[in-house]
Formats: C-alpha cells, structure tokens, sequence
C-alpha cells in the first residue's frame, strides 16, 4: 500500500508511482504527519478482509481478560463499534475509488510525437517509430478512440500546452514521452496526463538495450492500458501480439515506415531496402512484407517508377505477408491494391478490399486505396467520395487523405466540394506538391483557367509533382483554347520522357481536353501496352469525357475489364 504525503490519500495499487490527485511522488509504508510522528499505512488486507480485525479484536481481549466484567463488556462494545466503523469508512472509500474510477475513466488518447534526446536526427526513426508503433497497438482496441499518426505528428517539436492539444484532437489523456540512445543503451520516459484535470496519471522510465527496444514497446502498451482501465478483448489483440523476436528488425521496419512517409523516390527506395533487411533477418515478420508491399504499390502511382518495375514485386510482398499472417488487414489491402492497379482483377481486388475493412475498418490507408484503386475505376464514384471522406475522418491531417478527397472529388463531378477540399488541403500544407496538383485541377474543372496556371506555375522544376504541373497548365491551355501553349505542355513532358518515367496517360488526357480523339487513342494504347496504373481512371475522369462518346471508348474499357458508367460516373 501506498499514500501521498501531501493529500494523504491511500493507494492499494502497487504499481502507482504518482498520486491521481496532485501528481505528488507516493511513499510506501509509515507516513509522517505534520507533528513530526509517524502514521502506519494498514496494509491492504485489512481493507479487503476482515480476518487481521478478528485478530486484532481478539488481541484487544486477551489484554483486557483481567479487567472487570463490565470493562470487557464495554470494551467489547468499543470493538465492535471501530470495527463497524472500518467496515463503513472501508465501504465509503472503495465507493468513491469506483466512482472516481469511472468519473475519470480515458477512452481516448493521444499519442504525441516522442522527443529525440540523442543528439543525432539519424536516430528520429527510433522516436517517430515508437510513436506510430504505439498508435498502431492502441488502434487494435475496440474500446478507445486513438489520433492517428497523420495527426499527432504536426505537433513533433511543439511548446502547446497539453490541455490545448487535447482538446484540437478532442481526447481525454495525452500521451508523451522522450528516448535517449547512447551506443547501445536506451532511456525511454513516458508519461501519461489527464487533459481534462492536467493531472498525471501515470510516469516512468525504462533504462534498457536497443536489443530490447520491441520488449519495451510492449510493456509501455500493455502497462499504460492497464492504468487507463481498459477492458481487453480476449486476445488482447495489438497488445500482446508479437509481430518479430528480433529487436534488430524491428528497427528496420520502423525505418522502412519513416522514409516510405516521405514519398520521394529516394526516400521509398531506402525504405524498401530496411524492409528487405528486415526480412533477411526475419523471414516470417509479416509486417516487413506489408510495408514493402505498400511501398512498391506507392512507387507505381508516383511518376518515377514504371508500374512492371513495381507492382510485380507489391504482389509478392503481399502474398508473403498473407502467407505468415492472414489476419493483417493491411496486407489484404495491399494485395487489393496490386491486383485493381496493374492486373485489372476487380472481382479479386474488391474481395480482398472488403476483408481487409473487415478486419480492420479504423485504417484510413485502406479506405484510401478502396477509394482510388478500385471504386473510383469501377464507376462508383459517390461510393469513392464516401471512401476518400472516411479516411480523412480518421485521419484529419494526413496530406496524402486531404488530396485524394479533392481528386474523388472531381472525378464525381463535385467541382465545388473539390475547389473547396483543394484549397483546405494548400492551408494544411502549402509546399505539399500534390495538394497544389489537385488544386489547379480543381480550378481547371471549375473552368478559371488562368488561375489554374498561376497554381501550378507555383510548382518548382526540381519538385517530384513538376510533371503534373504540365499536365495541369496543359489542360488549362487547352480549355482555354490555346493550342500551341497545351502542346507545347506535351511537348516537354516527351522530353523529360527521355530521362525518367513519365507515364503516357497524362499526355492522353491533354488530348483528349484537345478534343484530339486520335492522337488521345494512341497515348491510350501505349498505356494498355505498359500497365499504367492511371489508365484505369479513364472510367470516370472528366477530363476524357470530349473522347467518352468514341466507339473506341468502349472497347477501352471492356479491355481492362471495366463496366462503362453513366457518362463516366455514377449519379
């Protein structure tokens, strides 16, 4: 048993280092009072049995057998009335620390970034990693609402108060934390806060070994559920769940995340290398398979890697993934991503879509590539906006969800939802290239052209969306009926062809703005030939719709397996 030296309030859970009132560090056993004496903290039996009071009372007969029958009859009495009086004041306190318990019960959280104390950025994998990695074990509970990465990582380096965070995330605890790595020694400090009376709830320290670092991660997850009076479910899903025993893969998976976050082709080509470490250390670590498989899906939907140099290898990855864990909802995802994208199997991909929403339907990334990938391509373009707005719901401030809810938009033919999702998506983050890309295109199926290209003049030659920012002022040039000026957009997108990928279905869709169904047909074909992944937006792109009435359109269609729409979409 515990108590607090300065509000005095008994604690029976051990565990306990800080009092839940004022934050005060507990002490074991004899308390001093004000008068310097000391007071005796009953041990925690006396609370939850009456055997030690039996045996005390009769203690306090045995001492009195030679007094006179009226004095042990009295002194009965007293007994019996003190130990009523415990029993009452027993019931009275357990009372309140129900009360109590349920009054303050957290049943959301947030997990904010943890501090980098080693003096080294090389080492933000580790604390970035901790972070996500702990938001993806909270995520597995059913019974508390989590922030998600996208959400808590905007305040990586922030002075805010605690309570203010709380409340913009609305959560009830705030969760924080610094790690420290010196060699191979590793100091994690975590500590858990109430928002909603800014007390401490929890704190401590873990001094171990980077070897130790997934243990580690476990115990904080599992502990922390524990002081926030969750009720697991019976496998305790995501918390004890052990993905790898190898702490030095663990590390490289947490790296392979951290630059497949980045986007840059770079940046995904180093996170598929960790995770290929990962594995060679690892053979059965499912989630090393997951995150190579969902970034090689990434490299084909960028404009910097040919989809038959990618695609191939996100299948594989996945399948590895499904083979050593068939419940991972991501990998399911990944694979249903694979098989919309490159190999056209829509019965195949949705199947997968669905099981991977059935097992997890909290991941944004899955409502994200159900939207784009599959329902979007299919024609069922409100289903596709209904998507994109669930994965910006769990993840308010992710770039990538705020983007693709402005392009579902536009190909639903919600021009104005798009302009206005565009724009919210420039304010998150005004250097986001995509944001600017989608934007401008918001602009141009508005039909305010010159402010499309003043948009997209904004985008920089050495930013990986500069590709787009031609497609972009193609289109604007085009509907504007500038000839020359959209051409002259293709034109140099051939040439940057020379020297990276540059996938033809943008130069197809500037055609076809141009009204030019011929010269539209054959980018079209060249892009059936190379498994463009974007060709199978063709369905509901309002910028094919001037080739959409062409018998060729058809036959486009039934060629990748796709049902033709109602003028491109769904209404």
């Amino acid at each position: 048993m515990k108590r607090c030296p300065e509000c005095r309030r008994d604690y029976y859970d051990d565990s306990l280092l800080y009092c839940l009132e004022d934050g005060t560090a507990l002490v074991q056993g004899a308390v001093p009072t004000a008068d310097g004496h000391e007071t005796a903290i009953l041990p925690a039996a006396v609370a939850t049995g009456d055997e030690p009071t039996r045996a005390q009372i009769s203690g306090n007969e045995g001492t009195l057998r030679g007094a006179p029958p009226n004095s042990r009859r009295k002194a009965k009495v007293v007994s019996l009335f003190a130990l009523a009086t415990i029993v009452i004041l027993g019931i009275a306190f357990f009372g309140y620390r129900y009360s109590s318990a349920e009054a303050k019960q957290i049943n959301s959280i947030a997990v904010l970034p943890f501090e980098n104390h080693s003096g080294s950025g090389d080492t933000d994998y580790l604390s970035d990693g901790l972070t996500d990695s702990l938001i993806f074990r909270f995520s597995q509970l059913p019974n508390i609402k989590v922030s998600p990465t996208s959400s808590v990582m905007r305040y990586k380096g922030s002075s805010k108060d605690v309570a203010d965070i709380a409340k913009e995330l609305d959560v009830d605890g705030v969760l924080s934390g610094r790690l420290t790595q010196v060699g191979d020694n590793l100091s994690i400090s975590v500590q858990l806060i109430d928002a909603r009376t800014k007390k401490l709830v929890w704190a401590e320290q873990y001094d171990r070994k980077m070897a130790d670092l997934l243990a580690t991660q476990r115990e904080i997850a599992t502990t922390l559920t524990q002081k926030m009076q969750l009720h697991l479910a019976g496998d305790e899903k995501g918390i004890a769940k052990k993905y790898t025993s190898s702490s030095e893969a663990y590390q490289l998976y947490l790296k392979g995340r951290y630059f497949w976050s980045k986007r840059t082709k770079d940046d995904l080509l180093r996170s598929v290398e960790n995770y290929k470490q990962a594995i060679a250390l690892d053979p059965a670590f499912a989630l090393a398979y997951v995150g190579m498989a969902e970034t090689y899906n990434s490299m084909a939907k960028d404009p910097d890697v040919a989809p038959k140099d990618a695609v191939p290898f996100a299948k594989a990855a996945a399948a590895h993934a499904l083979e050593i864990d068939p419940t991972l909802a991501e990998a399911h995802s990944a694979m249903g991503d694979s098989l919309a994208i490159y190999d056209w199997n829509w019965s195949e991909a949705e199947r997968e879509l669905n099981k991977a929403l059935e097992l997890d339907p909290d991941v944004a990334y899955i409502h994200l590539v159900y939207s784009g990938s599959y329902l979007g391509p299919v024609g069922r373009t409100a289903d596709a906006v209904r998507e994109s707005e669930k994965a910006v719901e769990l993840e308010p401030a992710a770039l990538i969800n705020n983007s693709v809810l402005a392009s579902s938009y536009i190909y639903a033919r919600q021009f104005d939802k798009a302009l206005a999702q565009a724009k919210r998506s420039v304010e998150l983050e005004p250097n986001f290239p995509l944001a600017r890309y989608w934007l401008a295109m918001a602009y141009v199926a508005s039909g305010n052209n010159d402010q499309a290209i003043s948009i997209a003049t904004e985008i920089s030659k050495d930013s990986p969306a500069f590709p787009m920012k031609l497609v972009a002022m193609g289109h604007a040039y085009a509907r504007s009926g500038k000839k020359a000026d959209a051409e002259e957009q293709i034109t140099e997108l051939r040439q940057l062809s020379l020297t990276r990928y540059i996938r033809r279905y943008y130069i197809a869709s500037i055609y076809a703005s141009l009204g030019d169904a011929d010269k539209a047909f054959a980018e079209l074909e060249a892009c059936l030939l190379e498994k463009d992944v974007f060709i199978t937006r063709v369905n509901s792109d309002p910028f094919m719709d001037p080739i959409r009435n062409d018998r060729r359109f058809g036959t486009l269609l039934k060629r990748m397996g796709l049902p033709a729409s109602a003028g491109g979409h769904d209404q």
